[in-house]
């Protein structure tokens, strides 16, 4: 979840015109109703100087329409259920379809189709044990919605990351120290990683009955910006300089093996956010703030192999926000 640009590093407006990027073909019309991104207003209090999340979650549709919802809470609760200043939990998932958020009346974890279609799902009690506060819950989406990836900021030996799938309720607890970057490609694993004793770091590929493991080179335990692909085995990542262009890299857990990268087409003030595949592609997002406190999101497609990258969409998150959700974060 992104908070209000006031809080954000600013990028010259120069640069958006700068990253010379040309476009992909428009979506199919089928796609015209997915979910971009979902934002809150906030509200202010020029006495007090503080801020809140306030009306309703609205989405940002590719067909440019905006659709509240309603249903979802717009203030997060603490540990106690006592309502505080920060926005309550929501997730988009990566192709658009489905939401998962906190219900308003009752702060129930929910997952919900974007366009409706029904009553909306219920995690189990147990996703939210008693005690923990939205501050201290991050959801994420698998790209197709089918699963859920809960993580409670709190000692993990005490509260274990979980795995939902929404159609079962079954639940799937993970190991404890583990941190993770979400979903592969097709939903069926998690990326994680663990220090070890030795201060060595290693990845995961987590799936159920059992996982694939690796102690990576320093450069991609580094990169932060992760994506697995849906056979569990090949990880993409950017890499990042101060005065260089961002890199696109990619590992194998399988063989160990690191590809040598590829500059992408950008400047080097300019840094990936989110990462996932599609194909054989990796698509990533850029966002960039203005003066007047909008944000700008291009979301690019990007060839590993050679960094080549299209300009797979672009829309903007007007000022005003106090906070905002992209589609896959």
């Amino acid at each position: 979840m992104r908070l209000s640009s006031a809080a954000a590093a600013l990028l010259a407006p120069a640069v958006i015109g700068a990253l010379g990027l040309c476009s992909v073909p428009a979506q199919a019309d089928s796609s015209r109703a997915a979910v971009r991104a979902a934002w809150i207003k906030t509200c202010y209090d020029k006495k007090r100087e503080t801020s809140w999340p306030c009306g309703t979650w609205r989405l940002l549709l590719r067909d440019g329409r905006q659709v509240a919802v309603r249903d979802a809470a717009a203030r997060g609760v603490d540990g106690k259920g006592r309502r505080t200043g920060q926005a309550a939990t929501f997730a988009v998932s990566a192709d658009g379809r489905v939401l998962a958020y906190e219900r308003a009346r009752d702060h129930r974890l929910v997952v919900q189709r974007a366009g409706g279609g029904g009553p909306a799902t219920e995690l189990p009690a147990s996703a939210r044990p008693q005690g923990v506060g939205s501050d201290e819950l991050t959801l994420t989406l698998s790209p197709s919605g089918h699963r859920v990836l809960i993580d409670y900021q709190d000692d993990p030996e005490r509260l274990r990351s979980k795995i939902v799938t929404v159609a079962t309720g079954g639940i799937t607890t993970l190991p404890a120290a583990y941190a993770t970057y979400g979903f592969s490609a097709d939903g069926d694993q998690v990326l994680a990683t663990r220090t070890m004793s030795d201060n060595t770091v290693a990845m995961y590929a987590l799936r159920p009955g059992g996982s694939l493991k690796r102690t990576p080179p320093a450069i991609v335990v580094n990169g932060g910006t992760y994506a697995l692909d849906a056979g569990g085995t090949t990880v993409g990542f950017f890499t990042t300089s101060r005065d260089k262009p961002s890199r696109v890299r990619t590992y194998d857990l399988a063989s160990g093996e690191l590809s040598p990268g590829a500059d992408l087409p950008l400047p080097a003030d300019v840094t990936p956010y989110l990462a996932r595949w599609s194909g054989g592609r990796l698509t990533t997002t850029i966002t960039t703030d203005d003066s007047s406190g909008a944000t700008e999101v291009r979301v690019l497609t990007v060839d590993p192999a050679n960094g080549a990258a299209e300009q797979a969409d672009k829309y903007t998150i007007r000022s005003g926000y106090h906070a905002y959700v992209l589609a896959g974060e």
